[in-house]
């Protein structure tokens, strides 16, 4: 009996141990990774100091929190393994929260929304869908969403060149190497079209928003388990849409509502 009932406080003390809730971390200091190669949400000026509407929001969200943020420059394709490897504690760098994503990491709630679109040469009267993309080239950053709607959607039809960053993939549309790009519309416009390189460029088909490959918005990664840090973030997103500061930040950036509904 009484090794019976040694063993069983014993699996009861393990089953607690299992269930309990890791102790919250006092933030005192969080690091966050960006790209850096992603304008007008993040990029790197000719001082090598980080700019854009992300970057501005993860310090908005700091000094709402009362922490300290350390931010760090990452290749799109590595943030997420860089998160997991513990390099950072949150991503802030336009990532969509996908299904996907969400299998590695935890996001907080959206904290802007913007549709996909593709750009292609003013006058190319291309029809964007399966028989009218027949036999294009399509450029599109690697590991992104946008990649995966075209393979998806368009793979059988298209032939795909990826890229390391979005600015790679418009030098190659530019420079007449590939038909078409696609991307966030917001980014295209601001990082692009509305450049002196995009002049002669402009979107062509409809907006795509689809949740299977665009997911439920923009959100802040951090990794599993950090709910605090989580917590955190959300209720500093809703402070400062109350407050002002988000809009103001917005303004900055661009002429209509970035969050969305």
């Amino acid at each position: 009996m009484r090794t019976l009932l040694t063993a069983s406080l014993a699996a009861l003390v393990i089953t607690m141990m299992l269930v309990s809730p890791v102790p919250a971390k006092d933030w005192k200091t969080i690091r966050v990774a960006t790209e850096g190669a992603y304008p007008p949400f993040n990029s790197v000026d000719s001082n090598g100091n980080l700019q854009g509407f992300d970057v501005d929001i993860t310090n908005a969200l700091c000094k709402q929190m009362g922490v300290e943020c350390t931010l760090v420059v990452q290749d799109w394709d590595g943030l997420i393994p860089g998160l997991l490897a513990k390099k950072y504690d949150a991503i802030v760098a336009s990532m969509s929260i996908t299904e996907e994503r969400k299998q590695k990491v935890d996001f907080t709630d959206k904290y802007y929304v913007s549709p996909a679109r593709f750009v292609a040469k003013k006058g190319a009267s291309i029809d964007v869908s399966k028989k009218g993309l027949k036999g294009k080239v399509v450029g599109v950053q690697r590991a992104t969403i946008h990649e995966n709607f075209v393979r998806d959607n368009f793979g059988d039809s298209v032939q795909i060149k990826s890229y390391a960053t979005q600015d790679e993939a418009n030098m190659d549309l530019t420079a007449g190497r590939v038909d078409l790009v696609i991307a966030d519309a917001t980014v295209l416009q601001g990082g692009f079209l509305d450049t002196d390189a995009g002049k002669g460029y402009a979107f062509v088909g409809p907006s795509f928003t689809a949740e299977k490959w665009f997911g439920e918005g923009i959100g802040i990664a951090v990794r599993k388990g950090n709910d605090d840090l989580k917590a955190m973030f959300n209720k500093a997103i809703k402070e400062i849409r109350a407050n002002g500061v988000y809009q103001k930040i917005n303004a900055k950036y661009f002429d209509f509502d970035l969050y969305g509904e």
